[in-house]
């Protein structure tokens, strides 16, 4: 027994040696690589065209990795900062991005469309190449304006024509499986509600949506008109021909040449010059993130998703954000106010919203900032509403682009409860609660009258709560604040005609107003410190590998599994769906998907 205790012994240590090894040699080969990596600079070539493939709904902004790589698709944050240091970098000499397929908000393509004429206003040029324009919305052909040259494939199709949306009714299908949907609003724009109660738009509905559309129209047509040096009119009779070929378009003007995706790519490393190299601007920025500095003078806090209550774990390998988490992101707002070598904070917002606790603490955490002599500035991206516009509401400045949805000053609450719909398939279900209201959220039940009362109270508390809030913060009188609010979503050209937004534009115009109000001259680089701190090598190592093999694999088979479209299909479902929980979400809206 001794015996084969020592041998099991002598199992266990010789693995765990192994284990070790393996992990020193890891550490080992890093350590060598960065060492290289600091012999030979960067490792990028004399002279660079960027490669920019915007063909793939983008996320707003990502998690840093530590490692240095992450995702291989570009978000936007990585095209605005990417584009920023290639502004700066001699060997950059231009960009060549392929478009047409993303169906781009309008707000998002505004913000890479400034992000080009910022690149371009230092003499490098930007070649945008589609193989034909395939949404009907004009987020895709907007980004593409703002190149030197748009080029197509020929025969390809153009078909940009305008601004739509829709929305998905549920009532019609509760009536006929008996499921009751006992949802309230506040107020009558609070369009997130109307999916589960109504069979169509209300008054309040259509009004709002019409109007957006209206804007982003307006906000597009006359962007790209600039863009091409063409009056507003010429592109909107251009547009209204859709859908049409690329020899039509060439003909308006819309674009420059026909030619095929070798051929522009090739006249855009010819124009770079003799030896020129594409490289793509995920591996540019990723290598500039590994060499980049450590210190800064404005915090950069990126804030994308659904808020939501606690924290989340984000991977090692970095990875689009996909919700904010109370904890985390009050955590990082928090570390920046401490730290004494920052002067300001800039963060980017992109949310519809989500727990009113969870917007609640982050709003908490810049107001303490402000008051610790921290000046925050908002960035919003495509979408900064209901929630997204509650954490953003004491900042010193709030900037947002034209097409920004925003505003949706609003809650909503309520269940949707299923038990004679359980009965129609023979399956009967009984909740038995200890208590007056401990079934108040159950599925199966409906509420009681007097629950209901409850319900609308809680809603009217923290719709009240919200309004105040807001004109607290924007400095304006309540009875204006709740005459904008009413859950009404606004554009931000719309949001700051009304006092919801100080100033139009993108992220480095939110860069502008921080560092005035930090006191940084305008001619002074701004600094960026990214919160949260990005964990170390050996910290994001050690985390990897503390869990089993077993459980590493049952981890990526649960990633493949709930990444499947029908799966993703059912989450947002049962996402969107209120809980009895009161809730400051903006959803449903037009031209977006969640």
């Amino acid at each position: 027994m001794v015996a084969f205790l020592r041998w099991c012994r002598s199992i266990l240590v010789g693995t765990l040696n192994g284990f070790v090894k393996i992990a020193l040699a890891l550490v080992l080969i890093v350590v060598v690589l960065g060492v290289i990596g600091l012999a030979k600079g960067d490792g990028l070539p004399p002279k660079i065209i960027l490669s920019m493939d915007l063909r793939q709904p983008m996320a707003d902004s990502s998690a840093p990795s530590p490692f240095g790589f992450g995702s291989h698709r570009p978000t936007v944050m990585d095209i605005v900062l990417g584009l920023d240091a290639a502004q700066r970098d001699n060997r950059v000499k231009g960009v060549f991005m392929r478009v047409g397929s993303a169906d781009m908000p309008v707000a998002q393509a505004e913000e890479i469309r400034a992000a080009i004429q910022r690149f371009r206003s230092s003499g490098k040029f930007v070649i945008a190449y589609a193989q034909g324009f395939f949404s009907e919305g004009l987020g895709d052909y907007l980004a593409a304006s703002s190149a030197n040259e748009i080029w197509m494939e020929p025969k390809s199709p153009f078909e940009p024509a305008g601004t739509a949306g829709g929305a998905i009714f549920l009532r019609g299908l509760f009536d006929k499986i008996q499921a009751e949907p006992q949802i309230v609003k506040r107020a009558e724009y609070k369009s997130a509600a109307d999916m589960f109660m109504e069979k169509g738009y209300t008054p309040a509905n259509r009004e709002e949506t019409q109007e957006v559309l209206q804007s982003w129209y307006n906000v597009a047509t006359a962007q790209a008109a600039s863009d091409r040096r063409l009056d507003q009119k010429s592109i909107v009779s251009a547009i209204e021909q859709s859908p049409q070929f690329a020899g039509s378009v060439l003909r308006a003007h819309l674009i420059d040449r026909i030619g095929y995706d070798d051929d522009a790519q090739w006249a855009a490393l010819r124009r770079a010059g003799a030896d020129a190299k594409a490289i793509d601007i995920v591996d540019y920025v990723h290598t500039k993130q590994r060499i980049g500095v450590s210190g800064g003078n404005i915090a950069l806090i990126e804030a994308a998703g659904d808020i939501q209550d606690g924290k989340v774990e984000t991977s090692p390998f970095g990875g689009e954000n996909t919700v904010i988490a109370g904890d985390n992101l009050s955590q990082a707002i928090r570390a920046a106010a401490d730290d004494k070598s920052i002067k300001a904070i800039v963060l980017r917002v992109d949310s519809p919203g989500g727990s009113v606790t969870a917007s609640d603490q982050i709003l908490n955490a810049v107001k303490k900032a402000q008051a610790k002599g921290k000046p925050v500035v908002i960035s919003m991206g495509s979408l900064a509403a209901s929630g997204g516009y509650y954490i953003s509401s004491s900042a010193n400045k709030i900037v947002a682009e034209p097409g920004t949805l925003t505003g949706s000053i609003g809650v909503l609450t309520g269940k949707v409860s299923v038990g004679k719909t359980l009965g129609l398939i023979g399956v009967t279900a009984e909740d038995i609660g200890v208590g007056k209201n401990a079934l108040f959220n159950s599925g199966i039940e409906p509420y009681t009258p007097e629950q209901l009362a409850n319900l609308n109270a809680q809603a009217d508390a923290i719709y009240a709560d919200f309004t105040q809030k807001v004109a607290a913060g924007r400095k304006l009188p309540l009875a204006q604040v709740q005459a904008i609010a009413k859950g009404r979503v606004w554009t931000g050209a719309d949001a700051k005609a009304r006092g919801l937004v100080d100033r139009l534009g993108g992220f480095w115009t939110a860069v502008d107003e921080a560092k005035k109000l930090a006191g940084i001259g305008p001619n002074e680089q701004a600094v960026f410190k990214r919160y949260p701190q990005p964990k170390g090598f050996f910290q994001a190592f050690s985390n990897m590998f503390g869990q089993s093999a077993a459980t590493m694999r049952a981890m990526q088979g649960l990633v493949t599994i709930m990444s499947s479209p029908p799966a993703r299909i059912a989450i947002r479902a049962l996402n969107e769906t209120p809980r009895g929980g009161v809730e400051m979400r903006a959803v449903n809206l037009p031209g977006q998907a969640y």
